[in-house]
Parts: C-alpha cells; sequence; structure tokens
C-alpha cells in the first residue's frame, strides 16, 4: 500500500470488524477466566491483576511481528462488588487491596481488550458462591439489568436516537421496581476512541440531561452500551476509594515538574488513548504525584469509584455492539444469565417493550416479526413477563 493512501478504518473495510471481533473473543475468554476467580474468600485486586495479565498475555499472542498494530487492554480489570458501581481496581498500599469476596456477593466485572486499536469491553455480573434460585431485590435487579440491556441493543439502529433507548431503560428498571444510575453514559466507539461524541444517558437529571445532545443512530456505528441497575434510588456518589483507573486526554499542556513528565511521557508510550490502572507504572509514589498534576490540567481523566448506601445492589451488563447493514453484531458482551435461578415477582408489561425485547438483531421478513410481536405480546418463552412469573 504506498504511503500515501489512506487506510479505511470503517466498518466498511472488512479487517476492521475483524479486529473488532477478535478483540471481543479475547474479552470474553478473560471474562470467565475472572469469573472462575470470583468465589468466597477471592481477594479482590488479585483477581483484577490477573484479569489485566490475561489481556496481555492473550492478545500477545495474535498478529504477531505486525509493525504497526498495538494491541493489549483497552479497559483494566474492574471488579466491584454488592453497592459499589464500577471502576475498583486496588493498588496494594490501599485498604481497598484486602477486600475479599464473600458467598451471596454481587459482583461487577468490567475489562477490555484492544486489537489496532478496536476495542471489544464488556461488563457482567455475578453472584458468589451460590447455585440456588435467587428471588427478592437481586433478582429484580439481574432481572432488569438484563432485559435493559437487550431493549437497548436492539433501539441503536438506523434513525433511532438515544432517548428512545433512554426511555426505555428506564421503563424496564422500574417495572422491576429498579432504578437506572443516574447520568450514567453509553459512547459511540471509534479506532482508538471509546468515548466518542455521540452518547446516551441513563436517568438523566435536569442538569446533565441539558448537555446531551440529541443523536440519531446511523448504519456503520459501533456503541458501548453500559447498563447499571441498581435496587435504590438510583444516586450514587463518588467513593472514598482512591481512583487509579485513568485516560490520556487529547489536551496539551507544559508540565512543571520532571516527575510529571516522566509519568506522562511513560502513559504516551505504554497505554496510548485507553485507559489504564496506576498499579501498571513501576514507582507508585511518583506516578501519584505526576497522575496529580496531569489530572489538574486534563491532561489526563480519572475514571472515578462510585458507590450506591451500603445495603443496596448494583448490577451491571456491558456490550460493545456493531450497527451494521446485517443488523446488530453484538463484538463482546456477557453471555445470557441462566434467569431460571433469578426469579422476581415483578414483570415487564408493556406491550411494545416486550416486542423490541423479543425482536432479532438481524433484519427478518415481515413474516417472521409478525410471528415475534404476536408471541411477545401473547408472552411466551421470548417474553420476560412469563419468566418472572
Amino acid at each position: 500500500m504506498a504511503d500515501s493512501e489512506e487506510v479505511d478504518y470503517s466498518l466498511a473495510n472488512p479487517d476492521t470488524l475483524t479486529k473488532y471481533k477478535l478483540a471481543g473473543e479475547i474479552s470474553a475468554k478473560v471474562l470467565e477466566k475472572v469469573k472462575a476467580a470470583c468465589v468466597d474468600g477471592a481477594n479482590v485486586m488479585e483477581i483484577s491483576i490477573l484479569g489485566d495479565q490475561l489481556i496481555e498475555e492473550e492478545t500477545a499472542k495474535v498478529y504477531k511481528g505486525k509493525k504497526g498494530i498495538a494491541k493489549g487492554i483497552a479497559f483494566p480489570t474492574a471488579v466491584s462488588p454488592n453497592h459499589i458501581a464500577t471502576h475498583l481496581s486496588p493498588l496494594p498500599t490501599e485498604p481497598e487491596a484486602e477486600i475479599t469476596l464473600k458467598d451471596g456477593d454481587v459482583v461487577k466485572i468490567s475489562l477490555g481488550a484492544h486489537i489496532d486499536g478496536f476495542a471489544g469491553i464488556l461488563a457482567d455480573t455475578v453472584v458468589v458462591g451460590t447455585a440456588a434460585e435467587i428471588t427478592g431485590p437481586v433478582a429484580d435487579a439481574i432481572n432488569a439489568a438484563w432485559y435493559a440491556s437487550e431493549s437497548a441493543i436492539r433501539l441503536v439502529k438506523p434513525g433511532n436516537k438515544n432517548w428512545d433507548v433512554s426511555d426505555a431503560v428506564l421503563s424496564v428498571a422500574e417495572s422491576y421496581g429498579t432504578k437506572p444510575l443516574e447520568d450514567m453514559l453509553s459512547h459511540q466507539q471509534t479506532r482508538n476512541v471509546i468515548d466518542g461524541a455521540k452518547r446516551i444517558i441513563l436517568n438523566p437529571s435536569e442538569g446533565k440531561k441539558k448537555g446531551v445532545d440529541t443523536v440519531t443512530f446511523e448504519e456503520g456505528e459501533v456503541y458501548g452500551i453500559d447498563i447499571l441497575i441498581t435496587t435504590g434510588e438510583g444516586k450514587v456518589k463518588k467513593s472514598e476509594s482512591r481512583t487509579t483507573i485513568y485516560k490520556k486526554t487529547d489536551n496539551t499542556y507544559s508540565l512543571k515538574l520532571k516527575a510529571s513528565r516522566t509519568i506522562y511521557s511513560d502513559i504516551q508510550k505504554r497505554f496510548g488513548p485507553f485507559p489504564f490502572t496506576t498499579r501498571a507504572l513501576e514507582d507508585e509514589k511518583k506516578a501519584r504525584m505526576g497522575i496529580q498534576e496531569c489530572t489538574q490540567h486534563e491532561l489526563l481523566i480519572p475514571y472515578d469509584v462510585y458507590e450506591d448506601k451500603k445495603g443496596e445492589i448494583i448490577v451491571q451488563f456491558f456490550t460493545t455492539i456493531a450497527v451494521t447493514k446485517n443488523g446488530i453484531i453484538k463484538i463482546s458482551g456477557p453471555a445470557t444469565p441462566d434467569l431460571s435461578r433469578f426469579k422476581s415477582e415483578k414483570s415487564i408489561t408493556d406491550e411494545n417493550l416486550l416486542k423490541v425485547i423479543a425482536s432479532s438483531l438481524k433484519p427478518s421478513s415481515k413474516k417472521k416479526n409478525k410471528k415475534k410481536s404476536k408471541a411477545a405480546a401473547n408472552g411466551d418463552e421470548a417474553a420476560p413477563a412469563n419468566e418472572a412469573e
């Protein structure tokens, strides 16, 4: 290829989808091993380290010797139990490094790999230890989060708008007596970008809602659909746990401290445009000083740890999807949970939502669509209302 020829990184190039799918396969493989490590007595920090190591190992096996193809962690492993919403990936020197899991904990795992800048990020929720039937608020939240995720994914199609997704997620959550976490965002993704301009907001506060533009989904786009549902009121606060995950921005600033310049140079070389954990930096004390100046001048953005009130339960499902001419493709995401284990007394009654959830990810004939719509309305196996009864 001539140097002057510009590479097509859109989904119109088959190589793009191939790399996305490979990243998604690696993320899914790592997720299963991390989930298996979530047992009674397991240490949260050690599980996070395991996830990151596995991503590095698996991405190292592909595209060997290919110059110019970066690969590795697209999002560091975070393990957030119970009322902790997201981004818990402790440092060895912090109190959170002592957190261990116990039977019955509801644990959110988020992680992601990338190949050549194409990220397959995902998140799943597991209940530690028990194979028994689960009822009550945990079952409500699991059902709500899963069906909210499935409806959101199906509504990200050409011609629909971001508020269609926001409204559907809120409606599903309320059907189960739960709430989406207020002001949580899902983003469009492109090569080397996981927080693109097009955004979907969950349960928006008045102040945040004004700052989110109305956007229309188009063929050829990729989105990370992040669904977080709580048994609480939907409002979370920044945790006292130290922030350990950051991402480089495109801003520029002449750093004053030598330590800051050294750390920032290391971040640019090793992590590029993707989030990283400060645990991956060699000198934690120097890193802390450098990151502080970088964050103050918005060279780095923090992924803070958020939490609900103790006693509440938060459930998360994150799926990376591609909007193609052949329908929606799940690039990466959680496996379908065994919802027969999570018995909720609540259910979805909105027939339009049931039709959306029961619909295929791929375009189908009018005849097939009519059959599925009728089945959903009648409450057969495709409809979540029946599963909860």
